[in-house]
């Protein structure tokens, strides 16, 4: 549970500008969840949630479905 309080607040005191990087990083089809672990320390379900509070829920619903579609076809993907 302390780890999730301070994931939170690492979000929180991320600028627009990292926000928005991490949101084009989520989006681009070549950058893989472990990478953005890596870099923003946030797991697959956590970058999710990020996501589905940064974007439209048309978006989100979009991006969700093609994640998907593609981790189904390749082994190494989101």
């Amino acid at each position: 549970m302390a780890i999730l309080k301070r994931q939170q607040m690492a979000i929180k005191e991320l600028t627009e500008g990292e926000k928005s990087e991490l949101v084009q990083m989520a989006l681009s089809d070549h950058v893989s969840f472990k990478n953005i672990c890596d870099q923003y320390g946030l797991k697959e379900k956590e970058t999710k949630k990020f996501m589905r509070a940064n974007i439209s829920p048309r978006a989100y619903k979009n991006w969700r479905k093609r994640v998907r579609t593609f981790s189904d076809r390749r082994e190494n993907y989101k």
